[in-house]
């Protein structure tokens, strides 16, 4: 067996490429792979991608006959991984040199299920670190216990996949692939359920993954109904929290988390065209009638008044059927 299995899907990331390409090259190992998933680009992508089959150690190119979103790139990246453990890196971004060694020996010190590490974001010139929200590090621990507290920034709160490393273990159990067919917000249901279900994880300080921000192909950067596929994603991890065993000490935080981001969405409505911003106003009320409107009361009584006024109006907006239908 491989040690390592990388999976990097691309889709119309071309300027990118280049870097992201030698920065693996910078990372090769004989017992790495190097999963390249083209998602069905169309901006000259694939050109490079077969350049990087033949030249790049570790190399294996799959390619999608329809553009399936990040996640279903992911998950064919995850069903062809050889190695003893999988990590994921975005097309547009990059590493650095030899650090998939590093983060390969620390989850083989600790012994844990899957290790986070921080991560390095970069916006245009300026690069900020930005750290797993988790204080006690290279300490195995279980990430159950990492969920809470409610009102506080926590390690699921931090749902990069490409920041940790992960093993082959949660494959077998069902516990790695994403939701197929999500184009965003994909890794909140994942960071979840990793969280619920995995056994033991670990959080280190080691940085080498540089995250490029505001990248105008991004689905962060842009406005159409793709975006409104957080809505799925949320309502997926109210779902299955809510079959949880501790249901009703986790549930506060699955809820206001999703509270946090349909007020971030509606703050930032003016980057959507205007069908949009109106299935998204529709979508997030009927999204909200669907939370348990007892923890969802005692959410927003825990926000800050601007934030909670806006969403407790946004709960009683009379909405059509038709306006909320996919």
């Amino acid at each position: 067996m491989l040690k390592l299995s990388v999976i990097v899907p691309f889709y119309n990331v071309r300027p990118y490429v280049p870097d992201a390409l030698r920065s693996l090259r910078a990372n090769a190992r004989e017992d790495f792979e190097f999963i390249l998933v083209d998602d069905r680009s169309t901006d000259g992508t694939a050109d490079l991608l077969a350049r990087a089959e033949r030249e790049l150690p570790g190399a294996v190119l799959i390619r999608h006959e329809e553009n399936g979103g990040l996640a279903t790139a992911r998950n064919t990246g995850i069903d062809a991984a050889r190695g003893e453990y999988l990590t994921f890196l975005d097309g547009d971004d990059w590493l650095a040199p030899g650090y998939y060694a590093k983060l390969v020996a620390a989850i083989e010190d600790l012994g844990c299920d899957f290790v986070r590490t921080d991560h390095v974001q970069c916006t245009a010139r300026a690069r900020s670190v930005h750290r797993v929200p988790h204080g006690r590090r290279n300490v195995v621990l279980s990430p159950r216990g990492a969920i809470l507290p409610a009102h506080r920034t926590t390690s699921v709160d931090y749902a990069y996949a490409w920041a940790g490393i992960y093993h082959r273990r949660l494959v077998d159990r069902g516990l790695l692939h994403f939701t197929h067919g999500l184009r965003t917000a994909e890794d909140r249901p994942w960071i979840w359920k990793l969280h619920r279900e995995a056994d033991s994880f670990a959080v280190t300080s080691l940085l080498g993954v540089f995250y490029r921000r505001g990248v105008a192909s991004s689905l962060t950067q842009v406005g159409d109904a793709r975006q409104l596929d957080f809505v799925r994603a949320f309502d997926q991890v109210i779902d299955e929290t809510a079959a949880d065993p501790e249901a009703a000490a986790l549930l506060p935080k699955a809820v206001r988390t999703y509270c946090a981001i349909i007020s971030h969405h509606l703050g930032s409505i003016e980057r959507f065209e205007a069908p949009v911003a109106r299935k998204l106003k529709a979508m997030s009320t009927a999204a909200l009638r669907r939370m348990p409107q007892d923890v969802l009361d005692d959410a927003l009584a825990s926000m800050d008044a601007e934030r909670a006024a806006k969403l407790r109006r946004l709960r009683r907006r009379p909405v059509q059927g038709t306006e909320v239908a996919a």
